[in-house]
This record gives structure tokens, C-alpha cells and sequence, in this order.
């Protein structure tokens, strides 16, 4: 009966960690998820526990067991599913883009102005005239894509104008195609299945990766 009882209240525990997780976003980890560093740490924690638990060290080591067993089913769910992986994992934001700044998405991600420039400074971009795209990642790091004008090529100082650079919108992951992003682009699935017909392919079952660019210009990368 005790056991159970440790059972119900690491399931429990597990759960609240995993909302308070959620509510406390993404700004404090650069590689790991904040579900992934805190679960990391409570295991570590219920791991100490159990090496100087002498008197019943089956209840830590239970607790430290359905942590871990939650962890991998919840990965396993989220490889699966999109939907509950965009839950748990977050969708990157578009923060700034041809010169406008969205408020909005800095609210969503829980990025102020101040830290939003400090990373900008951070990767070298002290005017932000120079970016043309800068998108927060669901892992608390910007991803700059600079104005054409300033690609590291140097194109200005050979007297070359180069085209504006696309900014690629996933249409296709793993099979599923993700009809929020298609209306986004301005099509729809009629016009993705003679995308796909005409490279090939029969479903965007054999997908692993579309994209779709500014000109509507779709890639593709089968399932291998």
C-alpha cells in the first residue's frame, strides 16, 4: 500500500513538474527544454536520495523509476504525435521580420526588448537594420537570417545585388502535413498534392520534409 502511495504521488509530482515547467518558458536553458533540465534535476536529486536512503531505499528508487518511465513515454508520445510534441517542446517565433517587430510573439516566448538585443549583440548584430528575419527557437535561442545586402559573402563590395533571400516554411513533417502553415503561405492541400505529383510522389506519406518558400517553390526530402 505504501508503494502505491509513492506510485500516485511521483505521478503527480511528475505532472505539476511538467505545468510549472511549461508556465516558467524558455528563457533560462540555451540546449535543453525547461521540462528536460528540471526533470534531469529531480531525478539527480531522488538519484542522491536513494544512494543514502538505508532504511527503505525501494520507495526513492520507485519514485526515480516512473520519473524516468514518464520521461521516455512522454518522448515516445511527442515522436508521434505533432501536436502534443509542439505542446510540449514549444514552436519557435517569429520576433522581428522586414523591418516589424511582433510584439505579440515577444509576449508568447517571454522575450523582453532588452534580452531580445542582447542576443542580437551577442551574434554580431548591433543594427537591426541589418537582420531580415530573427526567429526565437522553442530551445531560448535566436536564429538571424541578415539582409541579403549583408551576408557574409560581402556581395556589396563586388558591386553585386543579390536576390532576397527566402525564408523557408516547414508544410510537411514526418508524414503529416500541417495545414495551419499551408494557409500561412497561401495555398492549400489541392495545390501541395500537385506539388507532389509533379516531383514524383504519390502521398506526403513519403515525406519526411517539405518546405515552401516565399515564391511558393516547394523541397522536399523523402522518408529514407
Amino acid at each position: 500500500m505504501e508503494l502505491l502511495q509513492v506510485a500516485i504521488t511521483s505521478v503527480v509530482s511528475f505532472l505539476v513538474l511538467f505545468f510549472l515547467a511549461k508556465i516558467m518558458g524558455h528563457r533560462q536553458i540555451a540546449q535543453l527544454s525547461v521540462f528536460d533540465y528540471i526533470n534531469g534535476i529531480t531525478i539527480g536529486s531522488i538519484a542522491a536520495e536513494l544512494a543514502t536512503e538505508l532504511e527503505k531505499p525501494l520507495r526513492p528508487l520507485l519514485a526515480m523509476v516512473i520519473y524516468a518511465l514518464l520521461t521516455v513515454l512522454l518522448e515516445a508520445l511527442a515522436l508521434k504525435y505533432q501536436r502534443l510534441r509542439k505542446f510540449i517542446s514549444g514552436t519557435p517565433s517569429i520576433i522581428l521580420d522586414n523591418g516589424k517587430l511582433y510584439r505579440e510573439n515577444m509576449k508568447k516566448a517571454r522575450l523582453d526588448l532588452t534580452e531580445f538585443l542582447i542576443q542580437c549583440r551577442q551574434q554580431g548584430y548591433f543594427d537591426l537594420g541589418a537582420i531580415q528575419t530573427a526567429v526565437y527557437e522553442s530551445d531560448g535561442r535566436l536564429t538571424i537570417l541578415p539582409v541579403a545586402e549583408r551576408r557574409p559573402a560581402t556581395p556589396e563590395d563586388l558591386g553585386v545585388a543579390p536576390e532576397k533571400e527566402q525564408f523557408f516554411t516547414e508544410v510537411i513533417m514526418d508524414g503529416r502535413i500541417l495545414g495551419g502553415n499551408l494557409q500561412r503561405m497561401g495555398v492549400n492541400e489541392t495545390w501541395l498534392e500537385k506539388q507532389l505529383r509533379a516531383q514524383g510522389y504519390h502521398s506526403a506519406k513519403e515525406i519526411y520534409l517539405g518546405l515552401v518558400d516565399g515564391n511558393k517553390q516547394l523541397s522536399l526530402y523523402p522518408i529514407q
